[in-house]
C-alpha cells in the first residue's frame, strides 16, 4: 500500500481526478480524517471536506504511472 497527500481545490479538479483514477485497475480510498470513501466516487469526493489535504491511499505496488499522472494533485 502507497499514500501520498493530494488537495483538490475546485470542482473541475474533482472531475479530472476521477477521470484518471478510473483508468487504474486498482483499489483507491481517499481518507480524510475518520472518512474514507472510494477514490473512483464523485459523489464520495464531495462528502469530504476539499478545504483541507486529503489521503490517496493506493492498494497496488505497482502504481508509479498512476502517480505521474496524478502529479498536478500530489502536495510535495
Amino acid at each position: 500500500m502507497k499514500s501520498v497527500q493530494i488537495k483538490l481545490k475546485l470542482a473541475e479538479h474533482v472531475k479530472s481526478f476521477v477521470q484518471k483514477v478510473a483508468m487504474f485497475p486498482g483499489e483507491l480510498d481517499l481518507r480524510s480524517g475518520r472518512y474514507v470513501v472510494d477514490a473512483k466516487s464523485i459523489l464520495g469526493i464531495f462528502s469530504l471536506d476539499l478545504s483541507k489535504p486529503i489521503t490517496l491511499e493506493i492498494y497496488d505496488n505497482d502504481c508509479e504511472e498512476l502517480l505521474k499522472s496524478l502529479e498536478e494533485f500530489i502536495i510535495k
